[in-house]
């Protein structure tokens, strides 16, 4: 082999050269056809990967390497004559190698003509893309699987917005949270998912902006479905690039998770009412302690500064002072009360109670108090239900609020309360913490004051905060408020706008029972008596104190520095008429202890507590226990002297009371000794009756059962001893005749009361039958109970 003219000089012609090039090219099959399809060269490529060798198919039709299908759709001959037609015949598909398998061809078939233009046969050029064909087919599948699970996907929406926030595809998942379908938003801007507020701060624009500078965007909020509510939305978009790097769109991926919001909504207001809780008790417990000895020291001063006014009531100057001094135990009695009834521990005294009557009762105190310049306008709605609620902490509350309302109108304007119905519901209950859906009693004070700023509204309730100037209030008036409200288990809610006034409502659970009536204390005189009342106390100070003013209202005083101490007197057998103890004293025996055993020691012997804080002994739940009566510290000398009356009246009520009916009962002995309390079983087919009966009778310290009808009357009176049956002569199921004669024969020596409204018709064989019966005409009142059985109060 030579080099000539730049040439190389193998020996062979140019025909030679190009026949073994393509002789051998092993990736081709490269071959000749005749003008009829029949194969007349070979090459080493078409014998790799065919699997013939040339003496195996040359002579043979090229029809040979196609499948059964393709020959019988005649492809081989369409080939040729496409070929023919347009020059060139190219396409991909199945063929068949010599051992049956199959594999994916590339396929080129060009006619060959002569110089002449003669048709001299055909190349054909095959290529096994098998491998390509199948990662072709992988990447196909891979992309529709992920298309179908795009599709599939309906918890999330998925779609692709254009560079210019345009969408361009759609998917179930954003159909089912937008309510759009694909023709609807395909092509328009994704911004008409967005608040009108958020689209005109430009937040689509920005959110672009940040996923293509960062390569991603997220973040939660409020978007608008197609028909116009609102969904909290949690939103990723991250920018799309190709291979060359070029920025092609977005991918956004929305899901709704209202419901994930509205739950945390709803765990971040318990948690937050439990805070609020936990610093509540906090306070209480501190305020409790505080309240205390503060008012133990409040007590002996203002114990003493009373004795002393009486032995200067004839000196002006040293009378004056000794007024001063008083006005400032009054001052400082009355915040030991508002921090106890912010912490929710003040003792209340409930009573059911129609507020339309109360607040109409205390226009004219209003008036007084809040001056001239304060117009007072009071409304209460017809058929207005009751509520159980302590009488006296309304009325502070409602003047607390009253005065607040004139400091904030500077002492002009207008002040409404109101009174109505309300209920409350399930999604008003779910939005504010603390309160119950159900019936209420709303009260709301209004005024055309200076307003609350909304900064401050959610701190205008915490002790000692004032948005008066310095020394203008303590700041523990709306907490007080707020305090009793919740103890009371009502509501209490703040509107307020500044510059066009407050409302604070107050909403306070409905009871269907008839209204209490309300006695008059302070209109009693300020007496004493003769009687011995033991003083238990722990404090050396406020005992001494508390013995000089019962001595000096005439009562001889017995002392014990402890319960354990005022049991040692009880058990000596000394007569006593009352019992005055401190409820938090030091040592094992607890007082609630003490006056039990005392009550069981001496039946009618009674029982006056007295605390400046009472923990739980005897305050359960806010209010006082049943039965119980409290005077709480620092107490006045008008107030103990009202006070020891009202008990000591009461207690010899239940002694007649209890005397008179044992009289009538064969197997007890007139002025009996038991220290039971006498067990009365009441009957009464009216609910409301029954509850107020009910309450009647146990004031008077009787061990009351209750029954609706004749039927479980009499269960009961089998499976329980009774002495006393009382019941209404006209019952759902039977007469209370009917029911007395069938007690008689369960327990012979029953006593029974029958109560009617007209006179009862007992005839001779029925008062033969009944020989303790005492018939009571309606309506009645424990006067009218106790003369019919022949006692006198």
């Amino acid at each position: 082999m030579t080099l000539e003219d730049g040439r190389i000089n193998d020996g062979l012609t140019d025909a030679e050269r190009f026949e073994l090039l393509v002789s051998n090219v092993s990736d081709y099959a490269i071959y000749m056809l005749n003008p009829n399809g029949f194969i007349n060269s070979w090459n080493a490529g078409a014998q790799r990967f065919k699997g013939y060798v040339a003496s195996e198919v040359i002579g043979q039709h090229f029809s040979l390497f196609y499948t059964e299908e393709d020959r019988a759709a005649g492809k081989p001959a369409r080939a040729l004559a496409t070929a023919l037609a347009e020059g060139k015949y190219e396409a991909e598909g199945w063929r068949v190698r010599k051992d049956g398998t199959r594999f994916w061809a590339s396929v080129v078939v060009d006619p060959i003509r002569a110089a002449d233009g003669r048709l001299v046969g055909f190349a054909k050029i095959t290529r096994d893309i098998t491998e390509r064909k199948a990662a072709q087919d992988a990447l196909r599948e891979s992309e529709d699987r992920f298309r179908l699970l795009v599709q599939g996907v309906t918890d999330y929406a998925i779609y692709m917005i254009s560079p210019s926030g345009e969408i361009t595809n759609w998917n179930a998942g954003a159909e089912r949270i937008k309510g759009y379908t694909r023709d609807e938003v395909v092509g328009t801007n994704f911004a008409r998912f967005y608040t009108e507020e958020d689209r005109a701060r430009g937040l689509p624009a920005r959110a672009l902006a940040l996923a293509a500078k960062e390569g991603r965007f997220e973040k939660e909020g409020w978007r608008v479905r197609k028909d116009g509510t609102t969904f909290w939305a949690h939103v990723i978009i991250d920018a799309i690039y190709d291979d060359a790097g070029k920025h092609v769109g977005f991918a956004k991926v929305t899901r709704d998770i209202t419901e994930r919001k509205q739950a945390a909504d709803a765990l971040e207001r318990a948690n937050a009412a439990l805070f609020q809780s936990q610093k509540m008790e906090a306070i209480g417990n501190l305020t409790g302690g505080v309240a205390h000895d503060f008012n133990n020291l409040l007590q002996v001063i203002g114990g003493n500064l009373q004795l002393l006014a009486q032995d200067v009531a004839d000196m002006a100057a040293p009378a004056q002072r000794v007024r001063n001094a008083l006005a400032g135990v009054a001052r400082g009695a009355k915040l030991t009360a508002q921090l106890l009834a912010f912490g929710r521990r003040q003792p209340l005294e409930p009573r059911v109670v129609n507020l339309g009557r109360l607040v109409r009762g205390l226009d004219d105190m209003l008036r007084r108090a809040l001056g001239d310049g304060i117009e007072v306008e009071t409304l209460a709605s017809g058929g207005l239900w009751n509520t159980f609620v302590d009488p006296f902490q309304v009325e502070h509350a409602i003047l607390n609020l009253a005065i607040n309302a004139r400091d904030a109108m500077d002492g002009h304007g207008r002040l409404t309360i109101e009174v109505g119905n309300a209920s409350l519901d399930d999604i008003y209950a779910a939005n504010n913490a603390e309160v119950a859906a159900g019936q209420y009693v709303m009260l709301a004070v209004t005024d055309t004051g200076a307003g609350i700023p909304p900064e401050l509204i959610g701190r205008i309730l915490e002790p000692f905060f004032t948005t008066k100037s310095e020394g203008k209030g303590s700041g523990l008036g709306l907490s007080m408020v707020y305090g009793f409200v919740k103890q009371s288990a009502g509501h209490l809610k703040i509107y307020s706008e500044v510059s066009h006034g407050t409302t604070v409502r107050i909403y306070l659970p409905r009871v269907k029972r008839e209204e209490d009536s309300i006695a008059e204390l302070n209109a009693s005189p300020v007496v004493g008596g003769r009687e011995t009342i033991l003083v238990a106390e722990d404090d050396e100070d406020v005992r001494d104190t508390a013995v000089a003013l019962l001595r000096d209202l005439g009562y001889r005083v017995l002392t014990a520095k402890d319960a354990a101490a005022a049991l040692a007197i009880i058990e000596s057998g000394v007569h006593l008429d009352l019992l005055f103890t401190d409820i938090v004293m030091p040592g094992s025996l607890r007082t609630p202890e003490l006056a039990r055993i005392a009550r069981e020691r001496m039946p009618r012997i009674a029982v006056l507590f007295t605390s400046g804080y009472t923990e739980n002994a005897v305050v359960h739940a806010g209010r006082l226990d049943e039965g119980v009566q409290l005077l709480s510290k620092p107490y006045s000398r008008e107030a103990l002297a009202r006070k020891i009356r009202l008990v000591l009246h009461n207690q010899r009520q239940r002694d007649t009371l209890h005397g008179a009916l044992f009289e009538r009962l064969p197997s007890q002995a007139a002025g009996s000794a038991d220290p039971r309390p006498l067990r009365v079983l009441l009957v009464e087919g009216d609910d409301l009756l029954r509850a107020s009966t009910l309450e009647t009778l146990r004031s008077l310290g009787l061990d009351i059962a209750e029954a609706a009808d004749g039927a479980s009357a009499l269960q009961m009176l089998e499976r329980r001893a009774f002495d006393v049956l009382f019941t209404d002569v006209k019952l759902p199921d039977i007469s209370g005749i009917d029911l007395a004669l069938g007690a008689s024969r369960i327990c012979p020596g029953l006593g029974i009361v029958v109560a009617s409204d007209a006179d009862v018709p007992l005839g001779a064989e029925q008062r033969a039958a009944l020989p303790n019966v005492v018939t009571l005409r309606k309506p009645y009142d424990v006067e009218d109970l106790c003369r019919k059985l022949g006692m006198r109060l």
